[in-house]
């Protein structure tokens, strides 16, 4: 009986022991639960973490390839182009950036291959904080700035020595127009001198002895050696 009242306690309330079990499922669920949540919310934390992390590494990225982009100018051939990385939220965020710079010499012009060296290098350090390629970047900006002032200080020797070249030429082009005046100049006094002989009559001795005797005497001897004719004739001019 007792065997029998018991089973029959047993199986005249049989939701005890369903309601038991229920309530021993409920207590289950709630636990998983609670994981459930701290799960959720880790990852929450995580995600949130990582967003911003992207977000700052985002901002750090654009800052520095518009750092290069805008010192750069006109060397700019390409950029600023990004390496993007897809957030928590769906999002796209930069993780990493390029800007491509003309770096290389200006054919046949040192001077302007030392002043586009600078400029490179002022691109590659424009950031607050240069990668490693930018130093190596502006290390090799340097190496070709330093080239292009040996090629300007070589070019400036040869001007130089042309300079020196073209003076020393026309210095004698000057002299040898000089002597060649010179030259001219003492033929023509000569050949001035050699006419002025020429048209001066020469001077025999008797007239230089004539030319020498006082006036009275000069006249003496010419009235002497007159002819009476001749005499007749100055008359006959004066009638």
């Amino acid at each position: 009986m007792n065997v029998n009242s018991s089973q029959s306690i047993q199986s005249s309330n049989p939701l005890g022991s369903i309601s038991s079990r229920r309530v021993i499922d409920v207590s289950k669920s709630s636990s998983l639960d609670a994981d459930d949540k701290k799960v959720e919310q880790e990852q929450q934390r995580r995600d949130q973490s990582l967003l911003s992390r992207l977000r700052a590494r985002d901002r750090e990225v654009r800052a520095h390839e518009a750092a290069h982009a805008a010192v750069g100018g006109s060397l700019v051939r390409g950029g600023p182009s990004y390496t993007l990385q897809r957030g928590p939220d769906g999002r796209s965020y930069a993780i990493g950036g390029e800007v491509q710079l003309d770096t290389s010499a200006v054919a046949n012009d040192p001077e302007a291959t030392l002043q586009k060296s600078n400029q490179i290098r002022a691109a590659a350090l424009a950031p607050a904080e240069p990668s490693p390629q930018d130093l190596r970047v502006a290390a090799n900006a340097s190496q070709l700035a330093a080239k292009a002032r040996v090629d300007i200080a070589v070019q400036r020797r040869n001007e130089a020595q042309q300079a020196n070249q073209s003076r020393l030429e026309e210095a004698e082009a000057s002299n040898d127009s000089a002597n060649s005046a010179e030259t001219d100049s003492e033929n023509n006094i000569a050949a001035s001198q050699a006419t002025q002989n020429q048209s001066v009559p020469a001077v025999s001795s008797t007239d230089r002895l004539q030319s020498n005797e006082p006036p009275a005497a000069a006249i003496s001897n010419f009235m002497s050696s007159a002819q009476p004719e001749s005499a007749q004739v100055r008359l006959s001019q004066f009638a």
